[in-house]
């Protein structure tokens, strides 16, 4: 950059000041023009140059009209601030001025004027001009998206707050203070823990303690002390916030009232328990419709006086007979609806107490022409059980899998121990359960065994004696691929 100043006898002291000057001002990354009093201008750094496309031959010693558009310095009245300058010798507060250069778009400066004074004379003013145009951009869009946020959160349907590290309350929005029943202002600077149930409140001082060290967010449900005294069940997922050193700053909440989750779920709950029981009750009329109608029928002909001794004793035998069923079913309903407390646990071998199920139902096998493979497990794997009840459930598997195979079939029972669990897995080789009807083999009542030959109460009540013994019971099929039922139970 080269100044005006044309002086052949200046010394070289001056000389390296004046080159010190030049240099100064080459440094600085603010644009920067030297004017003088006739408004022209003296010097111009590298920056104004480069920032309004120009260059030192049609700058420096230029009128400030031939540099600056018309409408700047008419809009800013820049020539007249420079001359107030001038003559008080005070610099000019800070102020904003926007510039567009020939060809690019507008750019916004923050700008000053000072005063070079010489033995109390000003001589000349330094205009000093930083471009903001992407700082204010940036704050335009900060404020932006501040309040896009903003918005959002006051017309969230969802509780959002924040705390300090401390826990006191920083931000309340209109949702929680139309459910707490407190004003953002009732609330500011208190404590987030004051307006949670009494016995909730340990956990909430140790979660929050947590996050100041930068522990992961917290999913917890807590209840909520309204201003009337109330409580509301409310569902968060609490967060730390952190700076750019990753240090937690505050904690932001967010909760969702469960009021009206629960009352439908407890209206859903209410819908299963009567479905479930018009279900029974129409497999209870069912099962018992069939040996009333026989007894009834039987005790008719009975009424009669022209019967002979042997159709008597045949009617006789069919009222017993509905009676017995009609027994069994009662006897098996209840013991699903109401399962013993006491099972009269004992230590039994698994391997052992299978081979005797086995010999019970061979015969039945035999009949049908049914293969009965069985694998035992090497060793002697005990488990802690009801010895009749759980041989009650592996009778009801063997026989559930003997109806579905009438015309011959395989059926193979290995017991496998695995880790902790012993496993009863029992296959057959037959039609196999569509996918519709898998979910409800353990329904009572249902059945796909024909009219009269089963309840429907026998995989129920196997389930029910399973879950007794803490253990679980799992069923894969596909239709026409056979039927696999895996019981797990704790081994001793």
């Amino acid at each position: 950059m080269e100044l005006l100043i044309s002086d052949s006898s200046l010394s070289a002291e001056v000389k390296r000041h004046q080159k010190l000057y030049t240099m100064l001002l080459d440094a600085i990354p603010s644009s920067v023009l030297m004017v003088d009093r006739d408004m022209k201008i003296i010097a111009a750094n590298p920056n104004f140059l480069k920032k309004s496309r120009r260059i030192r031959s049609n700058t420096i010693g230029f009128p400030l009209k031939d540099v600056f558009p018309p409408v700047i310095l008419t809009t800013m009245n820049l020539p007249q601030q420079i001359r107030q300058v001038f003559q008080s010798g005070r610099a000019t507060e800070g102020k904003r001025m926007s510039y567009r250069a020939p060809g690019l778009p507008l750019s916004i400066y923050y700008y000053r004027i000072f005063p070079f004074t010489w033995k109390g004379v000003v001589e000349n003013v330094m205009l000093l001009m930083d471009d903001v145009t992407e700082q204010i951009r940036l704050g335009e869009e900060v404020r932006r998206v501040e309040r896009h946020l903003a918005s959002i959160i006051d017309s969230a349907t969802d509780i959002v707050i924040s705390t300090d590290i401390s826990g006191r309350i920083l931000s309340w929005n209109p949702a929680m203070e139309k459910i707490s029943g407190y004003p953002f202002s009732a609330v500011e600077g208190s404590r987030f823990v004051g307006y949670v149930s009494p016995g909730n409140q340990h956990d909430v001082r140790a979660i929050f303690a947590e996050m100041i060290y930068g522990k992961k967010s917290h999913q917890v449900e807590w209840d909520l002390v309204t201003k009337k005294g109330n409580m509301v069940h409310v569902s968060w997922v609490f967060s730390p916030m952190k700076d750019d050193n990753a240090r937690t700053t505050a904690i932001v909440g967010v909760g969702r009232d469960l009021t009206e989750r629960l009352k439908l779920e407890a209206e859903i709950l209410r819908s299963q328990k009567f479905a479930a029981l018009g279900v029974m009750a129409g497999g209870i009329a069912h099962e018992i419709r069939n040996p009333l109608a026989i007894c009834s029928s039987a005790a008719q002909f009975l009424l009669k006086e022209d019967i002979g001794p042997e159709f008597q004793k045949e009617c006789a035998e069919k009222i017993y007979a509905g009676i017995q069923r009609t027994s069994i079913i009662i006897e098996n309903l209840l013991r699903y609806a109401r399962p013993s407390t006491r099972l009269n646990m004992e230590e039994v071998s698994i391997n052992a107490l299978v081979k005797e199920t086995v010999l019970l139902i061979r015969n039945q096998a035999k009949i049908r022409k049914i293969i009965i493979n069985i694998n035992l497990c090497p060793g002697n794997v005990m488990v802690y059980a009801n010895t009749s009840m759980l041989q009650q459930v592996l009778i009801n598997l063997f026989l559930n899998a003997i109806q579905a195979m009438p015309d011959s079939g395989v059926i193979t029972l290995s017991i496998i121990s695995s880790g902790r669990d012993v496993i009863l897995k029992l296959v057959d080789n037959g039609p196999g359960i569509s996918k519709q009807n898998l979910d409800k083999i353990f329904d009572p009542f249902y059945t796909t065994s024909p009219v009269g030959r089963g309840t429907g109460l026998g995989l129920s009540i196997s389930y029910s004696i399973i879950k007794q013994h803490m253990g679980t019971v799992e069923v894969e099929s596909k239709e026409g691929e056979g039927c696999t039922i895996i019981v797990r139970l704790p081994r001793i």
